[in-house]
C-alpha cells in the first residue's frame, strides 16, 4: 500500500507543480504607474490603495501598482497624453478632463444633472456610461470604469453664498472646461480656469476669491487655511474615469486584462463608499477648522437651476444630443422607482 501511495505521489506532485506554474505564468512581472492630481488622502488615494492591494493579491505580487498623487506626473490632461504615449500605464481623471478626448464625457458634468448618488451610479454604471467608455476606442486609451470625486460645493474668502446674487463679482477658480466656465459666468461670477495644483497658491495670494470642489478636496488640499466661507451648492456631480493606456493594455494577456477590470470595479465600490462615508465627517471637520458653513434653500437652489438652463441646453447639444437623450431616459427610469 505504501509503495502504491509513493508511486501515485511521484506522478501527481510534478503535475501539481506544473499546474501551479502554469497559473502563475498567466501574470507577468509588471510595474503600473497610476497618476492622479489630488492628495494621497483624497478618496482617489484610498481607491488606488485598494486597487494596488487587489492587483497584488490576484497576481501573487507580480504586477506592482504605484500611485502618484498631487499631480507628480502632471496635470490631468498631461496624464492623459502620458498614458496614450506609454509613458505611464494608468490615470484617474475627471470626466471634464476626459472630455478633451471624447466630448461625450462632458455631459456628465452638466449642472444639476444628478440629484443624488443613486442617479449618478445608475447612469455611469449602466448602458450609457459603458457606451461612453467604449467611444475611447481608437483614442489610444481604454476606459475601465468610473470612480467619483463627488458633489461640488463653493468656497470663497469674501462672503457666504445663500442666494443667486451672492455669486456676482466673485473670482472663482474652475476646471479648464467650457461647461464649468459657462456655469460660473452665467451665475455672475468671474470664472477663472486654473490647474488644480495651482489653486492653493492662487487662493492664498488672493489672485482668486474662491473655488469649487467637493468637501474631500477642500479638506485634503487644506483650502480651509485660505478660505472662510463654504456653501453647499452641490451644483455638479464630479465623476472620475479610470484610464489605461492602450499601448500598455495591448501588451497584456486576457487574464491580466480581466484581472485589472475586475479589480477596478471592486476598487470603485470601495472608493465610492469611502467618499460617501467621509463627506459629512469632512464637513464637520471644515467647521471645526473655522469655516463658516451655509446650505441653500430648496427655493434658492431652484432659482440657480433656472438661471443655468441656457448652459444646460447649450452644452447638451454641443457635447452629444444622442448620448444626452440616453442619459435622460436612464434618469427617468431611476426617478420612477423613487417616486
Amino acid at each position: 500500500m505504501n509503495t502504491r501511495f509513493a508511486l501515485l505521489a511521484t506522478c501527481i506532485l510534478p503535475l501539481a507543480f506544473l499546474s501551479t506554474r502554469a497559473v502563475a505564468a498567466d501574470f507577468a512581472d509588471r510595474n503600473v504607474k497610476v497618476s492622479y492630481v489630488v492628495p494621497k488622502d483624497h478618496p482617489y488615494g484610498a481607491g488606488v490603495a485598494k486597487f494596488t492591494e487587489l492587483v497584488a493579491s490576484k497576481t501573487g505580487g507580480k504586477m506592482k501598482v504605484r500611485g502618484y498623487a498631487d499631480g507628480q506626473l502632471g496635470a490631468e490632461v498631461q496624464s492623459i497624453s502620458a498614458a496614450k504615449g506609454g509613458v505611464i500605464e494608468m490615470a484617474i481623471v475627471s470626466t471634464a478632463a476626459a472630455a478633451t478626448t471624447i466630448k461625450d464625457f462632458g455631459l456628465f458634468d452638466l449642472p444639476y444633472l444628478f440629484n443624488d448618488y443613486k442617479e449618478a451610479d445608475a447612469v455611469l454604471d449602466g448602458p450609457v456610461g459603458t457606451r461612453t467608455l467604449e467611444k475611447l476606442q481608437g483614442s489610444g486609451l481604454v476606459g475601465l470604469c468610473y470612480w467619483e470625486n463627488g458633489f461640488r460645493n463653493v468656497t470663497n474668502s469674501r462672503r457666504s453664498i445663500s442666494k443667486l446674487e451672492d455669486f456676482k463679482g466673485l473670482k472663482i477658480r474652475t476646471i479648464q472646461n467650457p461647461v464649468f466656465i459657462d456655469v460660473f459666468n452665467t451665475l455672475g461670477a468671474n470664472a477663472t480656469p486654473l490647474a488644480f495644483t495651482e489653486v492653493y497658491t492662487a487662493l492664498e495670494s488672493r489672485a482668486i476669491d474662491g473655488q469649487e470642489t467637493p468637501y474631500n478636496s477642500i479638506y485634503t488640499s487644506r483650502f480651509f487655511e485660505v478660505q472662510k466661507y463654504v456653501s453647499e451648492t452641490r451644483h455638479i456631480y464630479g465623476a472620475a474615469v479610470v484610464l489605461v493606456g492602450k499601448r500598455f493594455w495591448d501588451g497584456l494577456n486576457s487574464d491580466e486584462r480581466k484581472m485589472l477590470q475586475e479589480s477596478c470595479y471592486q476598487a470603485r465600490d470601495y472608493e465610492r463608499r469611502f467618499n460617501r462615508e467621509q463627506d459629512p465627517k469632512l464637513l464637520t471637520s471644515l467647521k471645526a477648522k473655522g469655516m463658516q458653513y451655509n446650505d441653500l434653500t430648496d427655493a434658492e437652489r431652484a432659482r440657480i437651476r433656472t438661471a443655468l438652463k441656457p448652459v444646460y441646453d447649450k452644452h447638451s447639444k454641443l457635447l452629444g444630443e444622442d448620448t444626452y437623450k440616453q442619459i435622460t431616459v436612464e434618469l427617468e427610469k431611476v426617478r420612477l422607482t423613487t417616486r
